[in-house]
């Protein structure tokens, strides 16, 4: 699942420790998120998405993760 979780992260210059600390999971979690090996559950994404002041929706790239299980279901 492709995640804004880094970018948000980076251009608040905060730590993966220190956002993993405000959502209380391990900064192993936030590295796995950020590198499209874990999907969040969807309290863990609402609870991320408060600390940047924005929606799930938005933090997840709904739009743009829809789009592309849409295109692999075609190919199937």
């Amino acid at each position: 699942m492709v995640t804004k979780i880094k970018e948000l992260r980076t251009q608040r210059g905060m730590t993966q420790q220190q956002l993993a600390d405000l959502v209380h999971v391990s900064s192993r979690t936030i590295i796995s998120i950020e590198k499209g090996q874990y999907s969040p559950s969807l309290m863990l994404a609402y609870r991320i998405a408060l600390v940047f002041h924005t929606t799930v929706e938005e933090l997840c790239c709904l739009e743009e993760n829809k789009e592309l299980e849409d295109r692999m279901y075609e190919n199937l």
